[in-house]
């Protein structure tokens, strides 16, 4: 289950016509966080920001906490922000895979409960921020960790005993029903994928999965597409 919180601070361009009034300008000002305690932090200056959790059923902690948010401000500037905030935090970057450019920004960290991403992604005169941090001890209680060095696919499909997944040169009967999910450990990569209900296929569609990642296909409709689960 998810449950979404969201909140609306002032409006960009009402920032704009601040910083145009004053001398200095907003964008020489630093970031600050709003909350000095909170695990994820968020800039005071932020013109908007959301946090979603994933929950386990009987397990109030969340296993995924994801914030967005849009800033005001320049990549640079929220880049510097969230790599000293969330070095207070205790998180530690891992230099393999990172990524920054002028408009786009991937970083991968440690944190203190898991795994955490965050993406950076310049559009107009703001910076959107999606911060990911995953609890790695909830996550192993849901069964929902990979095999090292593997991916893990969780699915399902409501009605019994009429469903397959063809996928990586497997056709996999779903046992169906609510409470009888499956799993599959794939290497990473990027596997086609085909349900077929009554020997009818009924989606075709594509997954790419990276080392310690857990998604869930979801086949209750058509529009579905592949969530990161962990």
């Amino acid at each position: 289950m998810t449950t979404i919180k969201r909140g609306t601070k002032l409006p960009a361009r009402w920032w704009l016509l601040v910083c145009g009034l004053t001398l200095a300008g907003c964008s020489q000002e630093p970031l600050t966080a709003a909350d000095t305690h909170a695990d994820m932090p968020v800039p005071t200056r932020a013109s908007h920001s959301s946090f979603s959790t994933s929950h386990v059923s009987g397990i109030e902690t969340p296993f995924r906490v994801e914030l967005k948010a849009q800033v005001p401000a320049e990549l640079n500037d929220v880049l510097a922000f969230y790599r000293t905030e969330l070095g207070k935090r205790g998180w530690q970057e891992k230099p393999e895979g990172a990524m920054v450019t002028a408009d786009h920004a991937l970083l991968a960290f440690v944190s203190p409960k898991g795994p955490g991403t965050l993406r950076l992604d310049r559009t107009k005169d703001e910076t959107m921020v999606d911060l990911v941090q995953r609890n790695t001890e909830i996550a192993a209680k849901a069964n929902f960790l990979p095999l090292s060095g593997q991916a893990r696919l969780i699915f399902g499909y409501l009605r019994p005993d009429v469903a397959t997944l063809a996928i990586n040169d497997e056709i996999i009967a779903i046992a169906g029903g609510a409470n009888h999910p499956q799993m599959l450990d794939l290497p990473p990569g990027t596997y086609p994928y085909t349900l077929l209900v009554s020997g009818r296929r009924v989606r075709s569609d594509s997954i790419t999965v990276a080392a310690g990642e857990t998604w869930g296909l979801r086949f209750d409709d058509d529009d579905s597409k592949p969530d990161q689960i962990y």
